[in-house]
């Protein structure tokens, strides 16, 4: 029979639902059964395509015995992490205190009060490599909770308090020049001059330390900056992280080299990545920066794309029960599929060799160097791709969700303006119109953080939702002309003014009338995707920027100063609060074409306004007699001698307008 997962929106509850393990949602009647019971809780923390959840679902959670356990022992609860970011970073922190280490599956044992008093990861179904069976776990913790309970209740709570006493308080500091300088030089520090990255194994994309590095340089003129940002894109993009026969990026590379990934493809991940390359190549001109940024905005909207209009939270690393079978090759394949020559040529250029990169002597396909024969390479890649299309796929996590498809319409909105590509600017406004239909309440100013098959889930959004929404309206409304997408990011970051602060000028991650947890979290930090509070600071510039909003602005500048500190020593945990800084520093600039919409004039200018490097400038065109109330940027600007005229302002500085696009090209730089 299906356990109470079987009516969740959740893809990864779902794949739960048939366990033998009475499994409950988060809900305050799992809290009432514990406490009806007298038992401890058992919280498991997943997400869909984690490869590991899966293995210890096989192994444990769908074994008949030890299901028996669990529901004798313990009220059973099991959270998707993306659906409740909230409750899985209260519980990760206290992992991460209690072990040393963090990720997932996690595996908490709490009261009934939520207070954990013991924490884990994935645990095994025998004893091996120094960690107790599962089963054996779970007989121990029940003992406790029977001849020790009064010990492990207070533990818990003297758990909660310590935790509740390492709060992120952080004394701000003053954004300035010296402060991204810092922020640069600990970034090269630690980067791996050899392979690109920082660090080593496992190497993660450094999506929002990148982002900073290209507004450093385009700032300082850093070669330095410039060149980790292009070395580390080239060897990311020709490794074997990046798909290379249908684009998109993997979650991480386990090796140093960029060669084996993590084969599960995330949204965040590729709408990051999607916006750095389009960002290499407007610096540089870079053509492969300019065809991965392209290949990843299809692969998100053809592989990630849902029947609503919105994006996929992920496609799963494994593929009739093996981690990237669908993504492998031998060299025997490759010379049945595409005869003795072309397989040969196509094992040499893919570094598909004979003893194999990855599992079983089978390879991950690599591009380290470009093709001596593009016609040749382009029939092969087309004959694999057909060929590796008729292979069981990956499964696809389909919930949308919030925060991540707002990253997407910002980076297909942005790359299908500057590529020429339209149809990347409809699948960015068909994204907004499901989250503007379906996720968001215009009234009560709430966001539900995901959906899927055009159902609303029941989750408060997170202060990542709010934020990342605003600033993908907020490219869109940009690049379009709707001002309504303005006008409803500045309701989405009201609502953060409002509901998320703090008292030192920082942001919670939840809102101050969100379901209460044992502690209520607030990361300033970075991680697979930009922090909330960094994300908010951007967006409330931008809008600042588009609006005049004294407010908006001075909010931006204390959640920036509140970050100060991170920045300066450990750039690679607040890429994105640098990269907003970068922003600040420039002003942002404040870029207003006015001219008919669609004649040449205005086309060139605005062509040369949004291939500026300036970081975070902010680009609008509006027709001579349009209506400016919903972007004041564009308010009493009139044309110059009948033409289209640029209007660049700093600072609340204004420069000269201009109608040539040379002269504007200067202003930008700064000349």
């Amino acid at each position: 029979m299906p356990n109470r997962l079987a009516d969740q929106t959740s893809p990864y509850l779902l794949q739960h639902q048939d366990n033998p393990v009475d499994w409950w949602p988060w809900s305050p009647e799992a809290f009432a059964e514990a406490e009806r019971r007298g038992v401890p809780i058992l919280l498991s923390v997943g997400y869909a395509a984690c490869h590991w959840c899966h293995v210890m679902a096989h192994e444990s959670f769908e074994d008949d015995d030890t299901a028996a356990v669990m529901n004798e022992h313990f009220v059973n609860i099991k959270v998707d992490r993306e659906e409740r970011p909230d409750v899985d970073a209260v519980y990760m922190e206290a992992t991460q205190a209690m072990t040393g280490h963090g990720g997932w599956p996690m595996t908490v044992f709490m009261t009934p009060d939520g207070e954990p008093f013991f924490c884990g990861t994935y645990f095994p179904p025998t004893d091996r490599h120094g960690m107790p069976s599962f089963r054996r776990l779970l007989q121990s913790v029940a003992h406790a909770w029977d001849v020790q309970r009064e010990q492990v209740t207070a533990s818990a709570a003297d758990i909660v308090e310590r935790l509740s006493q390492r709060g992120p308080r952080l004394a701000g500091g003053e954004v300035d020049a010296d402060l991204l300088d810092s922020g640069a030089r600990s970034l090269s520090a630690s980067y791996d001059g050899v392979r690109g990255g920082f660090g080593g194994a496992p190497k993660f994309p450094p999506s929002m330390a990148l982002e900073f590095l290209l507004r450093h340089a385009a700032r300082t003129g850093a070669e330095r900056s410039l060149e980790m940002v292009r070395h580390t894109c080239e060897r990311m993009a020709r490794g074997g992280m990046y798909d290379q026969l249908a684009g998109g990026f993997a979650r991480y590379s386990v090796d140093a080299d960029w060669v084996v990934p993590h084969f599960e493809k995330m949204l965040y991940d590729n709408a990051l990545l999607a916006r750095v390359y389009l960002h290499l190549w407007r610096a540089t001109g870079d053509e492969l920066a300019r065809r991965i940024a392209l290949e990843t905005c299809d692969f998100i909207v053809r592989d990630l794309g849902t029947p609503e209009g919105g994006f996929s939270s992920a496609l799963d690393a494994d593929s009739e029960g093996e981690e990237g079978k669908f993504y492998v090759w031998s060299p025997d394949e490759l010379v049945e599929l595409l005869g003795e020559d072309d397989g040969r040529w196509a094992a040499s250029l893919l570094e598909v060799t004979e003893g194999g990169t990855f599992e079983h002597g089978r390879s991950v396909l690599q591009l380290l160097a470009d093709p001596d024969d593009d016609e040749r390479w382009s029939g092969v890649r087309r004959r694999l791709t057909e060929a590796r299309a008729t292979r069981i796929p990956p499964g696809r996590d389909d919930k949308v969700v919030a925060a991540w498809n707002g990253l997407a319409i910002a980076a297909l909105a942005e790359s299908g303006t500057l590529l020429d590509r339209p149809d990347l600017v409809a699948a960015a406004s068909r994204a907004a119109d499901l989250l503007l239909s379906l996720h968001w309440d215009a009234g009560g100013r709430r966001l539900l953080r995901t959906s899927r098959e055009g159902r609303a889930g029941t989750n408060a959004g997170v202060l990542e939702d709010y934020a990342d929404c605003a600033e993908g309206l907020l490219a869109l409304g940009t690049v379009t002309g709707d001002a309504d997408r303005i006008t409803t990011a500045g309701l989405l970051l009201d609502a953060v003014l409002d509901r998320f602060g703090d008292e030192a000028g920082g942001f919670y991650d939840t809102a101050a009338d969100a379901e209460a947890l044992v502690r209520r979290p607030q990361d300033p930090t970075d991680n697979a995707t930009p922090s909330g509070a960094s994300a908010a600071a951007g967006a409330l510039l931008t809008f600042a920027a588009l609006t005049g909003s004294a407010r908006h602005r001075e909010a931006a500048e204390r959640a920036l100063g509140a970050t100060a500190p991170i920045v300066a020593q450990h750039a690679r945990f607040a890429g994105w609060a640098a990269a907003v800084a970068e922003a600040l520093l420039a002003g942002p600039a404040e870029v207003a074409i006015v001219g008919e919409p669609g004649g040449e004039d205005t086309t060139t200018l605005e062509r040369v306004a949004r291939r500026s490097t300036s970081p975070g400038a902010v680009v609008v065109v509006g027709a001579p007699d349009g209506d400016a109330s919903a972007v004041p940027l564009l308010a009493d600007r009139p044309m110059r001698d009948g033409r289209a005229t640029a209007y660049v302002c700093r600072g609340f500085v204004c420069a000269a307008p201009v109608t040539e696009p040379a002269d504007l090209e200067r202003q930008l730089a700064g000349g």
